[in-house]
């Protein structure tokens, strides 16, 4: 991000800015993983907190020039690498972990849930991402952009839609606008009773299949339709229900009826 303006607009938003309302204080026992740390606009805002900062960047000429910011700030360290493939937890070292990133618009998904592994110990996920899957992220079950997306960032985290980002604070400008969006840890995931995660978000996938279909139709290969109905009826919801119009809890719910029992 080139734009000074946009830049500090974010630090005050994720309190690393001496002129944030409430700034957050350096702590012995948190570090920053900064993704695609590029140039290293916004890395310099978080090293001037105090705390260690861990910029991973995949990209070699951007590497060189972090590496060279480091020498400057004994509390920067590069990781060069994927973050796909990165150990947050080996990284963190036993501390608690904020993020920062402006994420690839087409992997941001994969990046969010590379993160989600390691949820326990990440406190703030704050991301720069396309304006579209923003909106799919903070969505309410009921509205257009609520989807599998929507429910497995909740299920991790409390998203916030902070504030909308021009096209023009970017060089060069992308042709999308970008939002700056906070997830908050833990989210929904500490107050379900189920323990097989991976089987509740393949199940959240067939609920959300084929979007305008009913969840009777969506689930037929996972228990038959009057199965699905009475489960439907069990938690006070409506047996033509679609995917799209129930919370993560009420997923959570209807997993635990339909799911099989091992």
């Amino acid at each position: 991000m080139s734009d000074w303006h946009w830049q500090e607009e974010i630090a005050r938003a994720i309190r690393v800015s001496p002129h944030a309302t409430a700034p957050l204080a350096a702590s012995a026992g948190h570090c920053w993983i900064e993704i695609g740390a590029g140039h290293g606009e916004m890395t310099e805002h978080l090293v001037l907190l105090g705390e260690p900062v861990y910029a991973i960047e995949i990209d070699p000429p951007f590497i060189a020039g972090l590496e060279r910011m480091a020498k400057q700030f004994s509390n920067l360290a590069v990781v060069a690498g994927d973050v796909l493939e990165a150990d947050i937890g080996a990284i963190a070292a036993g501390r608690r972990v904020r993020v920062y990133g402006n994420l690839p618009y087409y992997i941001t998904s994969p990046i969010l849930q590379r993160l989600f592994g390691f949820a326990e110990m990440i406190d703030e996920i704050h991301v720069v991402i396309q304006t579209e899957v923003a909106q799919r992220l903070t969505a309410e079950p009921g509205s257009r952009d609520y989807g599998y997306l929507s429910v497995l960032t909740q299920l991790h985290a409390r998203p916030e839609f902070v504030f909308e980002i021009p096209r023009e604070a970017f060089s060069p400008p992308p042709e999308v606008t970008s939002a700056l969006v906070t997830l908050r840890l833990p989210g929904e995931r500490g107050k379900l009773d189920f323990a097989e995660e991976t089987k509740f978000l393949e199940f959240v996938k067939m609920c959300f299949s084929k979007k305008r279909k009913t969840l009777v139709n969506n689930l037929r290969g996972l228990a038959k339709p009057s199965t699905v109905r009475e489960a439907l009826d069990a938690l006070s919801l409506r047996t033509d229900a679609r995917g799209e119009q129930l919370s993560v809890a009420q997923l959570a719910e209807l997993f635990g009826l339909l799911a099989p029992k091992a």
